[in-house]
């Protein structure tokens, strides 16, 4: 769950473009869109970085524990909620290896996590083993068939040390993870439609969420919904 070049400030930097605005609203609201509601529900945040994902589920009335790996991350998220005057409980963890009993959350989110993790089926095991029985798992994660994902692997090539090991998911391979992990996979939703350009993206980000209910391909980020059986 480690990312080598990826911190905080760089988050904050990609959120303040035009780019990274459009990007992350299309990300959070396809990821949301499979969590259903949230109120008074005990939702863990895994990879949680600088807590996007968390305060957002705080703002909808779960009860939100994050997790990651980086301090640095666990401490800029510790900081964006008490600007907000939100709280969240922080834990420093892996996603390999999470901290916490069996069982203990209705709801796992995981968010760009995997592409950074070697040993992604064993981080989902462990995130099906903290759901509890008719808790549900949202993964969202790069897609791997995307103008994106292309322009990061030349990115990677070229010397880029976040993208030079990152993994790129495709449905089916999201899918096994989940099925592996004995998950009933319930939906994979794709958002992102538009290419990696400010322009085309302010022309075309208001077409996603009719691309995400088509299921059309060519997503450069996907969303999974995967529920973990009652008995």
């Amino acid at each position: 769950m480690t990312r080598p070049a990826v911190t905080a400030d760089a988050y904050a930097r990609w959120r303040a473009t035009t780019l990274g605005r459009l990007t992350e609203r299309a990300e959070t609201d396809v990821v949301f869109g499979l969590t259903g509601p949230l109120g008074g529900k005990r939702v863990l945040d895994v990879g949680t970085g600088d807590g996007t994902y968390a305060l957002e589920a705080v703002t909808r009335g779960a009860r939100v524990t994050a997790v990651d790996a980086v301090q640095g991350m666990l401490d800029a998220a510790r900081a964006r909620a008490e600007a907000r005057g939100t709280s969240i409980v922080l834990r420093k963890g892996r996603a390999e290896e999470l901290p916490f009993d069996g069982g203990a959350f209705d709801l796992v989110l995981a968010v760009t996590v995997l592409c950074f993790v070697p040993a992604a089926s064993t981080a989902v095991r462990e995130m099906a083993r903290v759901l509890a029985p008719g808790g549900r798992l949202v993964l969202g994660e790069l897609g791997r068939y995307s103008l994106w994902s292309a322009e990061r692997r030349v990115r990677g090539w070229l010397g880029s040390e976040t993208w030079r090991s990152a993994h790129f998911w495709s449905r089916r391979a999201l899918t096994g993870l989940a099925r592996d992990a004995r998950l009933r996979v319930a939906d994979v939703r794709g958002a992102i439609f538009f290419p990696p350009i400010v322009l085309a993206a302010r022309v075309m980000a208001p077409l996603d969420p009719l691309l995400t209910r088509a299921h059309a391909p060519g997503a450069a980020f996907l969303a999974l919904a995967a529920d973990k059986p009652r008995g």
